[in-house]
């Protein structure tokens, strides 16, 4: 009897994973049963066993999207959130899976699919770190940590597309970083801001992502420039 659970367990693992291979190679509209029994080497049989329509399938890629993530553990608060999306980004560019899972939520608007639970999922796990770093003093007062978080999903759920047709996601970190320092002036006062680093987990080189949103503020005034001498008349 154990055997036989474990190799359920292992062809329903199966299944999910050669799915999540043709719905991020086709999309969900381009996707057959066939091709993706095709590419598990599995029976009608053994699909219909763990997973009713093709729409069932899709909607377990989607809900476990983030199987594969090990989301980076640091300090807490706005750093580790900054982490926990940088190594997202990075992880879009390769994991088949979670790639597979947020395409799918995504096209959701022209499919059967509709489920929001993965949003709110990611929602949470924001929310969760925002609460941390209210805790930690970093958040300014006005900001409610719920509302920011919906509000983070959606801001990177359409940058993660926009990366996409752009250059297919090569550019999706920077575009991250890019994004936070659009959002991190209404989130955190200036001193807290000047202490964060989004370069990490993303692989760009450049240190100063995360400081650029200060450094305008904090840069001394130019000197005033001296002003012109009097004109004097010549002696004769």
């Amino acid at each position: 009897m154990a055997r036989q659970q474990e190799r359920a367990v292992r062809t329903r693992e199966t299944l999910v994973r050669a799915a999540a291979e043709i719905f991020d190679e086709v999309g969900y509209s381009g996707a057959s049963i066939n091709k993706i029994l095709d590419r598990a080497g599995a029976t009608t049989g053994a699909m219909y066993f763990h997973f009713k329509s093709k729409e069932e399938l899709a909607r377990a890629v989607i809900l476990e999207q983030a199987a594969d993530l090990r989301l980076p553990e640091g300090e807490g608060g706005l750093q580790q959130l900054l982490d926990m999306t940088a190594y997202l980004a990075v992880e879009m560019q390769s994991n088949i899976l979670f790639r597979a899972g947020v395409r799918l939520a995504v096209e959701q608007g022209a499919t059967e699919l509709q489920d929001y639970a993965i949003y709110e999922w990611w929602a949470d796990q924001f929310r969760q770190e925002l609460e941390r770093a209210r805790a930690m003093g970093q958040i300014l007062p006005h900001v409610q940590e719920a509302e920011f978080a919906r509000l983070l999903v959606g801001a990177y759920t359409g940058t993660q597309i926009m990366s996409q047709i752009s250059t297919g996601r090569a550019d999706l970190p920077e575009r991250i970083a890019s994004m936070w320092r659009c959002l991190l002036p209404a989130l955190a006062p200036a001193e807290v801001i000047a202490e964060l680093d989004l370069s990490r987990h993303t692989g760009i080189t450049s240190t100063t992502a995360a400081t650029a949103t200060t450094a305008a503020a904090s840069a001394p005034a130019p000197a005033p420039a001296p002003a012109p001498a009097p004109e004097t008349e010549s002696p004769a």
